[in-house]
C-alpha cells in the first residue's frame, strides 16, 4: 500500500526540499518566540524548538527518500538474483520518475533472467536428443547391431545437422547482443533474394513446395542482402518445421504505400492462436511443443527487421482455421542509422490483446534443471547488504540498532509523564511535584534497561535517589537542579555501562544524541499504535473534548464571575503563557523520558571507549625527567609555604607587600587548578611509561607516589589557604563548595594512589564519579545555606561582624539558623525580606518542600516585625561581601 507523503503533489526535488526547509525555518522561529513572548527561559525554549522543528522536517520529508530506500533494498536482493522486487511511489518528482525507470529495468532484468533459464533449459534439451540418438548409433555401430549403411549414416548426418543449426542460431544470437552485426547497405532485388532462399530451403529434408510472388516483380530495395536473406531464411524454416508433409509454404513481397515494402511467410499447419502471438516472436518462444526448436529463429528475425527500422507481427489464426500468418514491414529505403547495432532486440510487437491495463510484474521463475548450474556459478554476485538508514550512517559501529520492534507501552508512558508534568510543574516551585516526576522519569527509563543487580547498579540507584529527594528536602533552587542533573548522569552512566574516563561524559551526550537516534524507532511505534483499533481514536476525542473544554470553558469563565470562580477552583490557570508553558513542559519532559528511555534500551557502544593509549616510550627518560621537573616545582611551591608560615606577616609584608588574608586569598585557583592537572599528569604517565620490568614498574610507582604525596600536601595548603580566607572574610556557599570540591579532588589523589600501588585503574572512572555524586549529596544534606548562616552568625557574636546584606540574601534553607543564632529584632531585619519572596504564592501539597516548610515554621514561632531604625543600624558600617568585595580589619 502507497501512503500519500505531505508534498507528494508537488513534481520537483528541489522544490520539495525549498519547502522542507522553509516550513522548518518558520516553524523553529514561530516557537523560539512564543517561547520569548511567554518568558520561557531559554533553556526550555531551545530543545523545544528544536523537537518541533525535527518534527515537521520528519513529517513533511516522509516518503521523499522511501522508493530510494526501497531501491536500495530492491537491488541488493536483485544482486542475489531476486528479480521480483518493485519499488513503490506516486510521486511525480525525480525520485518518482526513477522509481519507474527502475521498475521497468527490474521488469527488463527479470525477463531476461528468465530467458537465460529458459535458454539453458532448452539448449540442454536440444542437445541432449541428438547426441542421445548419436551416441546410441555409435554405439551400435561399435557393437555390430547396426551395419554402416547410408540409412544408418543418413540418420547419423540428421542428429549433426540439428546441432548445427542450435550452434549456429546461438551464434547469431551472441553477434546481436555483442552488437558486431552493422548493416552493410545496398541495393537489391527482392525477387532475387527470395529465390535465393527458397531454393536453400528446398534443399532441406523437409518435404514442403513453396511458392514466391513479388508484387511487382521488379521491386529492389535499400537493404543489407545478408541480414534480409537471414530473415528470409528464418521465416522458412519456422514455416517448414510447422507444415504437414507435402503442404505448401508462400512467400508473398508486396510493394506499399509511404515507401514500404512487407514481407509475408504463410504455411499450412496448426497456425498460431491469439494468446500465444505475443510469445512466438520473444526469445526462445515457440508457438507449440511440438515443432521442436529453441525459439530463437524468429526472435532473430524480429531484431533483423527492427535494425533494418522495420517490424514484425504475428496475424493470429482465427478460431477453427489453421495455418500461421507471419508479415514483415520494412522500408524500401533502409538508413545507416535506422537503429544502432548495439542495442539488443526489445520484445516485438503484435496485432492482439492491445490494452491499456499494464502487465503485472512477472513472477519470481521456478528454477528449472538446467539453471541449477548457472546459480551455482562462481560469477553470481553475491548479495549485497542494504545501505543503512542516514542514523546508522551517521551514528556507525558504535551506535547500531538492534532491530527491536515498536515499543508503545514507552510511548504512551512517555506522554503520561509529560502530560502529568505539564498539569503539575508550571506555577509551582520546587517541591514534591518535581521530585515525583523525576523519579518517575528514572523508572521509565530503567524499565527496558537490561540491568544486573550488581554493586555498582544499586549504588548508582541509591545515590540517584538521594539526589532528587534534593528537590523535596531544599528550596535553594541551584542545589536541586544540580543534584538532578547529576543524578541523571549517573543514571546514564549506568545504562551505557560507561566505565572510563571518555565513555561517562559521553554517556551524558549520549542521552541528548538519543532524541535524533531514536526518530526511526519512533517513527516504527507511531506506525504500530496508528494500526490500533481504538488508541487513536481515543486519543482524538479526548483531544477534541479538551479543546472544547479550553475554548468554551475559557469564554464563559471570562464572561462569568460565578463561573470563572467555580472553574478556577477546579482546572489549572489558562491563560495563553501558562497554556504555552505547559505545552513546552510537556514536550521537554516527554522528550527527555523518550531519549533515557531509547538510551536504555538502545545503549551506544562507548562503554569502554577511551584515549587510545599508544606505544610507550622507548627510553625511561624521556618520562622521567618530565616527571621530575613538575616534583620539583611542587616541592619548591611547598617550600615557599613553609617559609611563608615560619615567616611569620612581617616577612610576608616585607617580601610581597601583601597582608597575610591577601596572601591566602591570592592562590586558591591556582593551585587547584594544579591538583586537577596533578591527576592529568598520573594518567598520561601511566600510559606512556615502559611497564614490562621489574625496574620499570618500580620507578613509576615511586616517582608517581612522590607526586601524589607532594599532591596532597598542596591540597592541605589550599584549603589551610581557604579556611584562613574565610576566617578573615566571613564564609559564602560558593567558599564552602569549593572547599568541598578540592577535597573531592584530594579523594582522588588518595584513590589515585591506590592505583598506582595496584598499577591497575579501570575501576578509578567510576569511584570519580560515584564519590563526586557522594560529595554533592553529602553538600545538599549539610544545608550549605543554613550551615554559612551559623557559622558567620557565630562569627558576628565573636568579633562584631556581619554582613548582613549577604545573610539576607541567603536561600530559605537558612531561615531556621538565622531565627536561632540571632533575636527576634536582629533576625525580623534578615529573615522578612527572604520570608516575603517565599510567600509570593501559596504552596500546596505538590509544591510542599521540606525547606520551605521548616522555614515557614521556625518564622511563625517567633514575633519578627522589622524595626526599620534598629535595621538601619544593625550591620551598619560593613560593606556588603556577598559579590565578592573584602572586608578586612
Amino acid at each position: 500500500m502507497i501512503t500519500e507523503e505531505p508534498l507528494e503533489k508537488v513534481g520537483s526535488i528541489k522544490v520539495k526540499l525549498g519547502l522542507l526547509v522553509g516550513a522548518t525555518v518558520v516553524v523553529a522561529a514561530l516557537f523560539a518566540t512564543i517561547g520569548a513572548r511567554a518568558g520561557m527561559p531559554l533553556w526550555l525554549t531551545l530543545p523545544v524548538t528544536v523537537a518541533a522543528a525535527l518534527l515537521v522536517t520528519q513529517w513533511l520529508a516522509r516518503g521523499m527518500t522511501a522508493p530510494l530506500r526501497e531501491m536500495t533494498h530492491a537491488a541488493s536482493r536483485m544482486a542475489s538474483g531476486d528479480y521480483g522486487q518493485r519499488v513503490s511511489t506516486a510521486s511525480t518528482d525525480e525520485v518518482g520518475q526513477l522509481s519507474r525507470a527502475f521498475n521497468a529495468m527490474a521488469s527488463d532484468l527479470a525477463d531476461a533472467d528468465h530467458q537465460r533459464r529458459q535458454l539453458i533449459a532448452t539448449v540442454s534439451h536440444e542437445l541432449r536428443t541428438p547426441l542421445t540418438a548419436q551416441r546410441a548409433l555409435l554405439e551400435n555401430l561399435v557393437d555390430g547391431v547396426v551395419q554402416p549403411d547410408d540409412a544408418a549414416l543418413r540418420g547419423a548426418l540428421t542428429q549433426s545437422e540439428r546441432l548445427s543449426d542450435l550452434v549456429g542460431d546461438l551464434l547469431d544470437l551472441s553477434r546481436i547482443d555483442a552488437g558486431v552485426l552493422p548493416l552493410r547497405l545496398e541495393e537489391v532485388a527482392v525477387a532475387d533474394v527470395l529465390r535465393r532462399a527458397v531454393a536453400e530451403a528446398e534443399l532441406g529434408s523437409r518435404n514442403v513446395h513453396h511458392v514466391c510472388r513479388v508484387f511487382p516483380e521488379a521491386l529492389r530495395v535499400t537493404a543489407d542482402p545478408a541480414r534480409l536473406a537471414q530473415l528470409v531464411a528464418n521465416l522458412l524454416d519456422n514455416a517448414a518445421r510447422h507444415s504437414p508433409p507435402g503442404g505448401e509454404i508462400q512467400v508473398v513481397a508486396t510493394a506499399l504505400e509511404d515507401e514500404q515494402w512487407s514481407l509475408e511467410v504463410l504455411d499450412e499447419g496448426p497456425g498460431i492462436p491469439a494468446e500465444k502471438a505475443a510469445t512466438v516472436l520473444s526469445r526462445f518462444g515457440t508457438g507449440d511443443d511440438s515443432g521442436g526448436g529453441t525459439g530463437l529463429g524468429l526472435a532473430i528475425a524480429s531484431w533483423v527487421c527492427e535494425l533494418h527500422g522495420g517490424s514484425i507481427h504475428v496475424v493470429p489464426t482465427p478460431a477453427g482455421g489453421h495455418g500461421a500468418r507471419l508479415r514483415a514491414v520494412l522500408p524500401r529505403h533502409t538508413r545507416s542509422h535506422a537503429r544502432a547495432a548495439s542495442a539488443p532486440p526489445p520484445q516485438p510487437t503484435t496485432e492482439v490483446t492491445m490494452t491499456a491495463t499494464p502487465a503485472p510484474p512477472p513472477a519470481q521463475p521456478q528454477p528449472t534443471p538446467g539453471a541449477a548450474v548457472a546459480a551455482q556459478s562462481p560469477s553470481t554476485p553475491a548479495a549485497h547488504p542494504a545501505v543503512l538508514p542516514f542514523t546508522d550512517q551517521l551514528f556507525g559501529k558504535f551506535w547500531p540498532e538492534s532491530g527491536f520492534g515498536p515499543q508503545p507501552a514507552l510511548l504512551l508512558g512517555a506522554l503520561g509523564l509529560g502530560l502529568l508534568a505539564s498539569i503539575t510543574l508550571p506555577d509551582r516551585r520546587i517541591g514534591l511535584a518535581a521530585g515525583l516526576v523525576a523519579l518517575l522519569a528514572a523508572l521509565i527509563i530503567l524499565k527496558p534497561a537490561s540491568q544486573k543487580r550488581s554493586p555498582w547498579t544499586i549504588a548508582c540507584v541509591a545515590v540517584g535517589v538521594g539526589l532528587t529527594a534534593m528537590t523535596v528536602l531544599r528550596a535553594t533552587e541551584w542545589i536541586a537542579i544540580l543534584s538532578v542533573m547529576l543524578a541523571a548522569l549517573l543514571l546514564a552512566a549506568t545504562v551505557t555501562h560507561a566505565r572510563s574516563f571518555v565513555s561517562i561524559p559521553l554517556s551524558a551526550m549520549s542521552w541528548v544524541l538519543a532524541g535524533l537516534r531514536g526518530l526511526p524507532l519512533l517513527g516504527r511505534t507511531l506506525t504500530a499504535t496508528s494500526r490500533m483499533p481504538l488508541l487513536w481514536p481515543v486519543l482524538r476525542t479526548a483531544a477534541i473534548a479538551a479543546l472544547g473544554l479550553v475554548l468554551f470553558g475559557g469564554l464563559f469563565a471570562s464572561g462569568d464571575a460565578i463561573f470563572g470562580s467555580w472553574a478556577q477552583s477546579l482546572i489549572p490557570d489558562l491563560r495563553w503563557d501558562s497554556i504555552i508553558a505547559r505545552i513546552f513542559v510537556f514536550v521537554f519532559v516527554a522528550g527527555v523520558a523518550l531519549a533515557g528511555a531509547y538510551l536504555a534500551l538502545n545503549p551506544p557502544r562507548i562503554a569502554d571507549l577511551d584515549v587510545p593509549r599508544g606505544a610507550p616510550v622507548r627510553h625511561r627518560w624521556e618520562w622521567l625527567v618530565p616527571l621530575g621537573v613538575v616534583i620539583a616545582l611542587f616541592a619548591l611551591f611547598l617550600i615557599a609555604q613553609a617559609t611563608a608560615m615560619w615567616g611569620g606577616h612581617e616577612y610576608l609584608r616585607e617580601t610581597t607587600g601583601l597582608t597575610y588574608a591577601e596572601y591566602v586569598h591570592q592562590g586558591f585557583g591556582q593551585l587547584t587548578t594544579a591538583t586537577f592537572l596533578t591527576l592529568v599528569v598520573v594518567g598520561i604517565a601511566t600510559r606512556k611509561a615502559a611497564q614490562e620490568s621489574g625496574s620499570d614498574r618500580l620507578w613509576l610507582r615511586g616517582t608517581l607516589l612522590t607526586l601524589c604525596v607532594l599532591t596532597l600536601a598542596v591540597v592541605a595548603s589550599a584549603l589551610y589557604r581557604m579556611s584562613l580566607y574565610q576566617e578573615a572574610y566571613g564564609y559564602t556557599v560558593m567558599r564552602v563548595f569549593v572547599d568541598g570540591f578540592e577535597l573531592w579532588l584530594g579523594l582522588l589523589i588518595v584513590l589515585m594512589m591506590v592505583a598506582i600501588v595496584r598499577l591497575k585503574g579501570t575501576w578509578l572512572p567510576r569511584a570519580a564519579l560515584l564519590s563526586g555524586a557522594l560529595f554533592f549529596l553529602g553538600f545538599g544534606l549539610m544545608n550549605p545555606d543554613g550551615w554559612v548562616a551559623s557559622r558567620n552568625i557565630e562569627r558576628f557574636h565573636e568579633t562584631g561582624k556581619l554582613d548582613t546584606f549577604y545573610l539576607a540574601g541567603l536561600g530559605v534553607d537558612s531561615t531556621p539558623a538565622k531565627i536561632a543564632g540571632l533575636d527576634e529584632k536582629q533576625a525580623a531585619c534578615v529573615v522578612t525580606w527572604n520570608m516575603e519572596k517565599s510567600r509570593d504564592r501559596d504552596d500546596d501539597l505538590l509544591s510542599w518542600n521540606f525547606g520551605r516548610a521548616r522555614a515557614f515554621d521556625a518564622a511563625e514561632s517567633k514575633d519578627l516585625t522589622v524595626d526599620s531604625s534598629f535595621c538601619s543600624q544593625f550591620g551598619d558600617g560593613f560593606v556588603p561581601t556577598g559579590s565578592g568585595s573584602e572586608v578586612f580589619d
